[in-house]
C-alpha cells in the first residue's frame, strides 16, 4: 500500500507487527488464501505464504471477538473464479461489520455494518455460500441471541452488497458460544443451524433460506460447555449426497462425531447396510430431524478422546475439487482439534475398522504457552494454523511426500495487547517496542535471498524482556559499546538489560553482515543468553564459559515445584525465530536495577552521548512527580529535576544535550538545562516552565538541529515554541486544530544546513499526519529562530494507521541529507507495531 502528493512525497507500508487477540473464534482462514484475526479493535489480515501482516481494517470501536471470510476455506473449491471476497467481524460491543476484498487490486473496501447489532460481544460468526452471489450467516452473543442473516453480494462490480436479518432466535438464559451452517443433503432447500454454548447440549434448528428457523432436536453426550461445531459437506457414498456429519468439542475434553443420513436411504433392506451396522463402528441412534418432507437420522458415529485440557475448536479438512473442471468435491474424513493441552490433533478412521485415530499430533512445548484458542485448515488442507494465549500463531506444514511431515513454518508475531512505547537502535538496525502483554520485542528487517524475494523482510527476531508487570516505557542507550536499553514498567524499579552475544551473531545474520561486528566487542560480551526467574521479573546471565557444564540450578532433588523452569538453551539464528525460540531462547540479562521512584515508571529517555538516563513514574504529588537523572556505567543517580505536580509524560533530551524537556498531565512543560562541570558532575537549573495547553499534554519533540520543539495535547493542538538566546521560551505558531487529541509527536530534521523538517502527528483516532516545517531564523545573527512556516505534507491512508490511539512515533533519520528513504515507526493501543517508509523528493532552495 502506497500513497503520494504532489511535491514528490510518498508514504509506503513497510511493516506491521501484531498479536492476536486471545479468545476463541478469533481467526477465520479464507478461500483466497489470507488470514483474517483481531488485533485488540483492528481487523488484520496476514499472508501465510510471507508471514507478513498485509494490512489492518479500522472501524471497530471495541476489541474485535471473531472474524469469518465469505467464502471460508471450506468453500475454496467453490470460488476459483471469484473476483471479490467478503470478510465478517464481530467486535465485544456487538457490532458486525462487513469488508469486501478485491483480489485483482488487492484492495480492501469497508461495505457496511449489520443493521440489527447484538446487545453484547458477539461471540461467533458462520456463514456457508449457498450459490456465488449469496450467502446464509448466523451470528452468536452473550446477548442470548442468534441472528441469522442472508447476505446478497453483487454480480457485477460496483454493485451494492445487501444484509439482511432473516430471523432472531432467542436460546434462553444461557448464551450460545457455538455456531454451524449447513445445507442438508437430498435437494430439499432446507438449511440446518448447529448451535451449543453453556447447557451442555447441542440445539438444532431447521429452515428455509427464506427464514423462519425452526427447533428441530437436540443432542446431549457433552457433559461441559459445548466450544467448538462444524459441520462436513454432503457426502455423497454412492454418487448422491445422503449425509453430512456435525463435529462438536467442549470443555468435558472429548470430541463428538454425529452424523445425519436422509431417512430414505436407511429404509434399505439390503444385507450391506444389516452388517455395517453391527460392525464395531455401529451407529447409537439419535432423534429424528424432519425439514418439511424430509427427515433425518441422526446418529452418534464416534467419540474421540485424546486431549487433556478443554478442547476449543475442531474444523473439517476443506473438500478438495475432484475433476479437472472444479465441478465435483472430495470432502475427506479428516478433523483437526485444537485444545488448550497446548496440542492440536487430525483425527481420521482407520482404514479397515473404520475407528477414528489421532493421526497426527503438533504442540507448542514451551513452558511459556497456555494452550490454544483454535485451530484451522488451509483452504488446500497441506497446512494447519494455530492460535495460542500469548497472542501467538503457529503454523505447520506438510512437507512430506510419501510419508506426512509436519514441519513448523514462520508466522508473523507482535503484542496481545497495547504498545505502549518504541525506540529505534543506535544505528538504526533494529527497532524495540514494549506493552502492557509484559514482553520487550525487537523486529528487524531480515536481509537475506530467500525473505528478500518473498517481500519486506520484517520479522521479530529477539524477545529481551518477559516480565511479570505491563511494560510502559523504553529507552536504548546511545553512545558506543553493547547494546543496552532501559524498560519501566508497573513498578518502582527501572530495569537495565545488555545485549548478549547469541542476539549479536544473530544480527549479524539479519542484517547479512551489513554491520560488521567488532572482535574486541565479541570478546568484552561474555554473556551468551538468560534465563528467566521464577517470579517471571528478573533475568540471570548465562555465561559463554558456563555453557559446558550446566548443572542442576533448581537443586530440588527431582521435587516438582514453581521453580523447576527449564534452562534456556540461547543459539545463533540463522533464519527468523519461530514463537518456541523467542518466547524462551532469546532473553537478554538484567544488568542493573535503577531504585529511587516512589510510584510505577511512566517514561524513560537517554541522552544523544549515551551518558544520561532520565525517568519519570506517575504522580499525583510535586514530590512524586521529580525526574531523576542516572548516570550510564555507574548507574548512580545524579539529579532530582522539581518541576511538575503531576505525571510527567513525556521527556526529550535536546539534539546537543544542554536541555532537557519535559511535559506532564498538569498541561505545564518544563526546559531544564543540562551540564557537566569540570570534576564531571551534573549540574542542572529550571530554565523555563509554562503552562502550555488547556488539557494534558501527552507528547513533546525538539527539533534535531534546533532550539525549537513541538507540544502536543489532549486539546487537540500541536504548538511549536523556541528557547529564545537560551534564556526563555516564546511561542512561534500553534499548527490548526486536530479532529482528535494529539497523543504522539515525532520531529525530523533534513541536515544541518536546512532549517525544513517533518513533524510526525499521531491522534488518539489511530491516524496519523505529516506537516513540513520550515522554521525562519531571525536577521540579528543569533541564529534564534523568527518564526515556523508549517503545511501539510501528507494525511496517511486510515487503512494504513492504527485502530486506536497512536502512543509513540519515532523516525528512523536519514544517513545523509540527500533525497533519500526515511522510516518512521510507530505503535498503539491496538497492539501494533509499524514502520512506513517515506520517500522525501526534498529540493533545497
Amino acid at each position: 500500500m502506497t500513497m503520494s502528493i504532489n511535491g514528490g512525497m510518498e508514504v509506503k507500508k513497510v511493516f506491521i507487527g501484531a498479536g492476536c487477540n486471545r479468545v476463541v473464534n478469533n481467526v477465520s482462514w479464507g478461500a483466497c488464501d489470507l488470514v483474517a484475526f483481531g488485533a485488540q479493535n483492528a481487523v488484520a489480515i496476514f499472508s501465510p505464504e510471507t508471514a507478513q501482516i498485509l494490512t489492518t481494517l479500522p472501524g471497530h470501536k471495541a476489541s474485535v471477538n471473531c472474524t469469518q471470510w465469505l467464502p471460508s476455506n471450506k468453500f475454496a473449491f467453490k470460488a476459483k473464479e471469484l473476483e471479490r471476497h467478503y470478510l465478517l467481524s464481530g467486535d465485544a460491543d456487538g457490532a458486525i461489520i462487513l469488508w469486501e476484498f478485491s483480489l485483482l487490486e488487492r484492495k480492501w473496501k469497508y461495505v457496511l455494518h449489520a443493521p440489527q447489532s447484538h446487545k453484547k460481544g458477539v461471540t461467533c460468526i458462520t456463514g456457508i455460500m449457498v450459490t456465488k452471489t449469496e450467502a446464509i450467516v448466523a451470528s452468536t452473543s452473550s446477548d442470548c441471541k442468534v441472528h441469522v442473516w442472508e447476505v446478497l453480494f453483487p454480480s457485477t462490480t460496483g454493485g451494492d452488497c445487501k444484509l439482511q436479518c432473516l430471523e432472531t432466535l432467542f436460546v434462553g438464559s444461557k448464551p450460545m458460544v457455538a455456531l454451524s451452517l449447513a445445507e442438508l443433503p437430498g435437494n430439499t432447500g432446507h438449511i440446518v443451524l448447529a448451535m451449543g454454548g453453556l447447557d451442555n447440549k447441542i440445539h438444532l434448528y431447521c429452515g428455509e433460506r427464506t427464514g423462519k428457523f425452526l427447533r428441530a432436536c437436540e443432542l446431549k453426550g457433552h457433559t461441559d460447555w459445548i466450544r467448538s461445531l462444524d459441520f462436513s459437506l454432503p457426502i455423497c457414498p454412492n454418487g448422491e449426497p445422503n449425509s453430512i456429519l456435525l463435529v462438536s468439542s467442549s470443555q468435558d475434553k472429548g470430541i463428538r462425531i454425529w452424523k445425519m443420513t436422509l431417512r430414505s436411504s436407511l429404509c434399505s433392506t439390503q444385507g450391506a447396510y444389516r452388517k455395517e451396522e453391527m460392525s464395531l463402528a455401529s451407529y447409537i441412534e439419535g432423534p429424528v430431524l424432519v425439514a418439511g418432507s424430509s427427515s433425518y437420522q441422526i446418529s452418534l458415529e464416534s467419540l474421540l478422546i485424546g486431549h487433556e485440557d478443554w478442547v476449543y475448536s475442531v474444523e473439517w479438512q476443506p473438500p478438495s475439487t475432484e475433476s479437472v473442471e472444479g465441478t465435483g468435491y472430495y470432502q475427506p474424513q479428516s478433523i483437526l482439534s485444537a485444545s488448550m493441552d497446548k496440542t492440536m490433533m487430525i483425527w481420521q478412521p482407520e482404514k479397515n475398522s473404520g475407528i477414528w485415530m489421532n493421526v497426527v499430533t503438533v504442540g507448542e512445548l514451551s513452558h511459556c504457552a497456555l494452550g490454544f484458542y483454535g485451530g484451522h485448515w488451509s483452504p488446500s488442507g497441506d497446512s494447519i494454523l494455530a492460535h495460542g494465549y500469548g497472542g501467538s500463531f503457529h503454523l505447520w506444514k506438510n512437507v512430506g511426500v510419501d510419508l506426512d511431515n509436519w514441519q513448523p513454518q514462520k508466522v508473523p508475531s507482535g503484542h496481545f495487547a497495547g504498545v505502549t512505547d518504541i525506540v529505534w537502535a543506535r544505528s538504526g538496525e533494529y527497532i524495540l517496542s514494549v506493552s502492557h502483554d509484559q514482553t520487550t520485542r525487537i523486529y528487524a528487517s531480515w536481509q537475506n535471498e530467500a525473505s528478500l524475494r518473498d517481500g519486506d523482510p520484517w520479522h521479530e527476531i529477539a524477545r529481551p524482556q518477559v516480565h511479570g508487570h505491563d511494560i510502559n516505557c523504553v529507552t536504548i542507550i546511545q553512545g558506543k559499546g553493547n547494546h543496552h536499553f532501559v524498560s519501566g514498567a508497573d513498578e518502582k524499579v527501572a530495569r537495565v538489560f545488555e545485549a548478549t552475544l547469541s542476539f549479536l551473531k544473530t544480527l549479524n545474520h539479519a542484517t547479512s553482515q551489513n554491520i560488521s561486528l567488532p572482535e574486541d566487542l565479541q570478546a568484552d560480551v561474555q554473556v551468551l543468553g538468560a534465563n528467566m526467574s521464577a517470579l517471571g521479573l528478573s533475568q540471570k546471565p548465562i555465561y559463554v564459559q558456563a555453557t559446558h557444564d550446566t548443572p542442576d540450578r533448581n537443586g530440588n532433588d527431582g521435587l516438582d515445584t514453581l521453580e523447576t523452569i527449564p534452562d534456556a538453551v540461547p543459539a545463533v539464528l540463522t533464519e527468523p525465530p519461530i514463537e518456541d525460540q523467542l518466547a524462551w531462547h532469546t532473553l537478554w540479562p538484567e544488568s542493573h536495577k535503577l531504585y529511587g521512584h516512589g510510584n510505577e515508571l511512566f517514561s524513560l529517555c537517554c541522552n544523544h552521548e549515551g551518558k544520561l538516563v532520565a525517568s519519570s513514574c506517575k504522580a499525583q504529588s510535586a514530590t512524586a512527580a521529580e525526574i531523576w537523572l542516572w548516570q550510564v556505567g555507574s548507574w548512580k543517580a545524579v539529579g532530582q529535576l522539581q518541576s511538575h505536580s503531576l505525571t510527567v509524560t513525556q521527556m526529550e533530551f535536546s539534539h546537543d544535550d544542554s536541555m532537557l524537556l519535559a511535559v506532564s498531565r498538569d498541561r505545564q512543560f518544563s526546559v531544564f538545562t543540562i551540564k557537566r562541570t569540570g570534576t564531571g558532575e551534573i549540574s542542572y537549573q529550571l530554565l523555563a516552565r509554562q503552562e502550555a495547553h488547556k488539557r494534558i499534554i501527552w507528547s513533546c519533540a525538539w527539533n534535531p538541529y534546533g532550539h525549537e520543539f513541538a507540544t502536543g495535547s489532549r486539546d487537540k493542538t500541536v504548538k511549536i515554541w523556541a528557547v529564545d538566546k537560551g534564556s526563555s521560551v516564546k511561542l512561534l505558531m500553534t499548527l490548526p486544530q486536530f479532529n482528535s487529541s494529539v497523543t504522539a509527536l515525532s520531529w525530523l530534521g533534513l541536515g544541518h544546513q536546512k532549517n525544513d523538517g517533518f513533524l510526525a502527528v499521531g491522534m488518539e483516532s489511530g491516524l496519523i499526519e505529516l506537516w513540513s516545517l520550515s522554521v525562519k531564523r531571525a536577521d540579528d545573527g543569533s541564529g534564534s529562530a523568527a518564526g515556523v512556516d508549517a503545511a501539510v505534507a501528507v494525511k496517511l491512508d486510515p487503512f494504513m494507521c492504527h485502530a486506536s490511539a497512536v502512543n509513540r512515533l519515532a523516525w528512523k533519520g536519514p544517513k545523509k541529507s540527500e533525497n533519500c528513504n526515511i522510516q518512521l515507526a510507530s505503535c498503539g493501543a491496538d497492539n501494533c507495531v509499524r514502520v512506513f517508509e517515506v520517500n522525501v523528493d526534498y529540493v533545497e532552495n
